[in-house]
């Protein structure tokens, strides 16, 4: 569901790390009605903001299976996404979250990430792709499954992000 022109985008406020929401998993979406149109309609309002990946529904407060996403350009959400397929190698890629603000840490991520899920209309969806695709698709999953990049992070590492988190003007 896209905004209607004369409609004020609805942009939701991003929880922040230490927020329990964000290391809760989520439930699954099992009736789309009129408030999961909205969730959408939020989710997909609040991606559209440049250096935004993606959004996963904790992020904005909400304990249920769905996220949208912006990669170069192309927009769009999945209800009930579920990894079903990486590739290659574990590599260490730059990355960041909107809910631990401005730190970034190599985090370990595949080349390669598939996800289904489903649409507002309950038609399977399938989405797939490498490099950033595939970095946002395996974060925004993370998060529906309670879990942020900073678990992902070797001990060494953790330990510095969670020192630079203390530290920040933040938390």
């Amino acid at each position: 569901m896209v905004s209607k022109p004369f409609e004020p985008m609805t942009e939701r406020p991003i929880r922040i790390f230490g927020d329990p929401v964000l290391k809760t998993p989520t439930d699954e979406i099992v009736v789309i009605d009129d408030k999961i149109r909205a969730l959408v309609e939020d989710l997909v309002d609040s991606v559209k903001i440049p250096g935004r990946a993606g959004v996963a529904a904790t992020q904005i407060g909400v304990g249920l299976r769905a996220f949208s996403y912006n990669v170069h350009g192309d927009i769009g959400y999945i209800i009930n996404p579920r990894i079903v397929e990486t590739r290659g190698e574990l590599e260490l890629v730059e990355e960041g979250c909107l809910s631990v603000p401005n730190l970034w840490f190599k985090t370990p991520r595949y080349p390669y990430a598939k996800v289904e899920g489903i649409d507002l209309d309950g038609n399977a969806v399938v989405l797939e792709g490498e490099g950033l695709m595939a970095q946002a698709l395996q974060h925004e999953c993370d998060h529906l499954d309670g879990l942020v990049y900073l678990d992902r992070l070797d001990q060494p590492t953790r330990k510095e992000a969670m020192r630079q988190v203390r530290e920040s003007d933040w938390f």
